[in-house]
């Protein structure tokens, strides 16, 4: 029997091009509807996504980890725009919590 990690390899986060976006939302049912919309409607892939209620709860953090080209400036200009995207930070590929979760799904 193959186990989820021979069925599933993880690939190398720090792929040449790759970025983290780090977005603090307000958190109620639709939000991640919307951002993922976005992605969408612009043929845009995310590599990785990671979501948790922050603070009480009113507030969410999402990671999304994206193949880096020339569209980012415009994603993240129109992450801003959607009304319960609160801040959007972007990182290198090396952000800590993708890289974490690599490691735990490697048996690190």
């Amino acid at each position: 029997m193959q186990t989820l990690k021979e069925t599933y390899p993880c690939q190398p986060s720090a792929a040449a091009g790759q970025k983290v976006l780090e977005l603090t939302v307000n958190n109620h049912p639709g939000v991640m509807s919307h951002i993922c919309g976005l992605f969408s409607r612009r043929a845009f892939n995310m590599e990785g996504i990671l979501c948790m209620p922050i603070g009480d709860g009113k507030l969410s953090r999402i990671w999304i980890q994206i193949a880096g080209n020339s569209q980012i400036d415009q994603i993240v200009k129109q992450l801003e725009k959607l009304e319960d995207v609160r801040t959007v930070v972007l990182h290198p590929a090396e952000h800590e919590v993708f890289a974490k979760l690599e490691e735990y799904f490697q048996g690190g």
